[in-house]
């Protein structure tokens, strides 16, 4: 958790500004500031699009009785996405893309319930082979008087 702690708050912000400063290089200043304003207002309008659309997805599945896991992640990939994408350089706008349009949010949603379901593997064997004793609970205080 700290590795991925130090490379959020000081690896990535490293990384960005480079990457801003290549493409500013390459294509210039103003270009390059237009670029990252542009995708930032694809991205709102993506985010927002998607945002519905889950949403929707998510109601259908609570009204049909049905668990919305897949709905529940879609929706907790694209608040991620959308965050990203409002985060100004190109390495997290192309995190964003990812996790917001549906075809690559698919393949992150299969990342994430490979996750954890891994993470509830590994979890599992520590609380399985627990006894269970049976027991009652004692109140030892005197029941209180009403007055």
């Amino acid at each position: 958790m700290t590795t991925l702690l130090v490379v959020a708050f000081l690896v990535l912000p490293v990384l960005e500004i480079y990457v801003i400063l290549r493409v500013g290089q390459l294509i210039g200043a103003w270009p390059t500031v237009a670029l990252l304003v542009a995708e930032s207002l694809l991205g709102a309008w993506i985010v927002r699009r998607e945002g519905r659309r889950a949403w929707r997805a998510l109601r259908g599945a609570v009204t049909g009785a049905r668990l919305p896991s897949r709905e529940l992640a879609d929706a907790a990939l694209i608040l991620v996405g959308g965050t990203l994408l409002l985060t100004p350089g190109f390495l997290t706008d192309l995190a964003g893309f990812a996790l917001v349009l549906p075809p690559s949010r698919a393949l992150a949603r299969r990342l994430l319930f490979a996750a954890l379901a891994r993470r509830a593997r590994a979890v599992a064997p520590r609380s399985a082979g627990r006894r269970v004793v049976r027991g009652e609970v004692v109140d030892r205080q005197p029941p209180r008087r009403e007055s």
